[in-house]
């Protein structure tokens, strides 16, 4: 018990597994199809009348095939998983039987159509199959775990909820409306048209309390819309709650976004900011959230390991600086930890990155953009522009001493994104890698 107790199934074990946990969501697909067919079907087979002798083998042959999908579920995929246990990654395949899981599963494949000799097809029969709904949650983790937009199936999903509701109020109803008699009164379904899209609209009449409806006459008509009413009022808020927690969730980012604006616009309203500056700013923050998807990375990140920090930053910056000439031949090392220490910033069309004469505490690679070096009375003369791989400023870092003077201005032409390695950062790296530090150029041949 106590084993079953910490068995957590991995969404994926590593990235090598990806194409493998697709496999599984897969299946998992068909698992959940195979559930859906019975929670859906068995209702409506039992209340309906749409079991018939003529059609019987075709609700059979469905029924064994989802059985077919049940069983090859836990003979052949549940096995092959893997779970953690204190830490370590452990195969099921010694371990599945002990899980609870593993009794649901079983207890969900009870052949309760043994009965069929007494009782004829009754649906009902199959309700030991609903028990297999441990894979209908787990698909759900584990297609929102590989979904960019996860918040669109979130939000299917509750629908499907509310929807399913209704249904099962549908199926109630005919069956009450059956047991009073067809259209015995004005309130039960009379017998006409297509008897499940009638009921399913009384449903949705009741449960979402639009009212209109006939008044009930008998006690237990007035006793199942009682309950109809309370259970319609209780769960239709809860959908309304679930919705609105899908919804902030999907639009949380967006909403900071909003609120960081509005919060600088207050306060550059409340100081008198120039409205050239104001609309400098709105326009950062509109280029910097549409490229970004954030306004400081940095802020997203530090809640990673340092491990997992560094993956990412390789993956997402290591083909930039690796290619930038002034650290070819560095040490591969060196460039994972300076890659830690980069810090993103968006310059905007005509922005200054630094100016002649000031004191250089960082230097620059470019990651998007262009920059142009500028001077003349009226700095419009473009001396030289700098492309995307580049670096420029490293005299601030690289030369000795201290209060290093910047040499030229550097104009950000369009929009720029550039990494930002401050001097601090560069000289603690180099301590730990003396060989590397040869390599980079001397004062002389600075030119930034």
């Amino acid at each position: 018990p106590q084993t079953s107790q910490n068995l957590t199934l991995l969404c994926s074990v590593c990235a090598s597994r990806l194409p493998v946990d697709l496999v599984y969501v897969v299946w998992l697909f068909f698992v959940m199809m195979a559930w859906n067919w019975n929670v859906w079907l068995i209702p409506v087979r039992w209340a309906f009348p749409y079991q018939t002798a003529d059609n019987i083998y075709w609700w059979l042959l469905m029924d064994y095939t989802c059985d077919l999908i049940y069983i090859t579920d836990i003979l052949v995929f549940q096995p092959r998983l893997e779970f953690v246990r204190g830490g370590d990654i452990v195969d099921m395949r010694d371990n599945y039987m002990t899980t609870e899981r593993f009794k649901m599963d079983c207890v969900s494949m009870f052949p309760m159509e043994i009965f069929y000799y007494f009782t004829g097809v009754n649906s009902l029969l199959r309700f030991p199959r609903l028990l297999k709904y441990m894979a209908f949650f787990e698909f759900n983790d584990r297609l929102e775990a590989v979904m960019k937009k996860a918040y669109i199936y979130r939000v299917i999903l509750t629908t499907s909820y509310l929807l399913y509701s209704l249904h099962i109020n549908a199926c109630l109803f005919y069956w009450g409306s059956d047991y009073e008699g067809l259209g015995s009164t004005k309130w039960v379904y009379n017998g006409k048209g297509n008897s499940y899209i009638r009921c399913y609209y009384f449903a949705v009449k009741t449960l979402i309390t639009i009212g209109g409806l006939p008044d009930p006459t008998t006690v237990f008509e007035i006793t199942f819309q009682l309950v109809n009413y309370f259970v319609g009022v209780f769960a239709f808020s809860i959908m309304i709650g679930q919705m609105r927690d899908v919804v902030g969730a999907a639009t949380a980012g967006q909403n900071y976004y909003r609120a960081c604006m509005d919060n600088t616009i207050k306060y550059m309203t409340s100081y008198h900011i120039p409205t050239e500056v104001q609309n400098r700013v709105k326009t950062w923050y509109d280029y910097t959230w549409k490229i970004q998807g954030m306004l400081d990375e940095q802020e997203l990140l530090i809640q990673l390991p340092d491990k997992m920090r560094m993956d990412m930053a390789v993956d997402v910056n290591y083909s930039i600086v690796s290619k930038v000439a002034l650290f070819q031949g560095c040490d591969r090392q060196m460039i994972f930890d300076m890659l830690m220490r980069l810090k993103s910033v968006v310059y905007l069309p005509g922005d200054f990155v630094c100016k002649k004469g000031e004191i250089g505490r960082e230097m620059y690679i470019i990651k998007q953009g262009e920059v142009q070096v500028v001077g003349g009375p009226d700095l419009k003369t473009v001396f030289v522009t700098i492309r995307a791989g580049s670096v420029f400023g490293e005299i601030s870092l690289l030369a000795g001493g201290g209060g290093n003077r910047r040499t030229a201005n550097v104009m950000a032409h369009g929009f720029a994104n550039l990494f930002i390695l401050d001097k601090r950062d560069l000289s603690d790296i180099l301590v730990h890698y003396p060989e590397s530090q040869k390599l980079l150029p001397p004062d002389e041949v600075l030119l930034v």
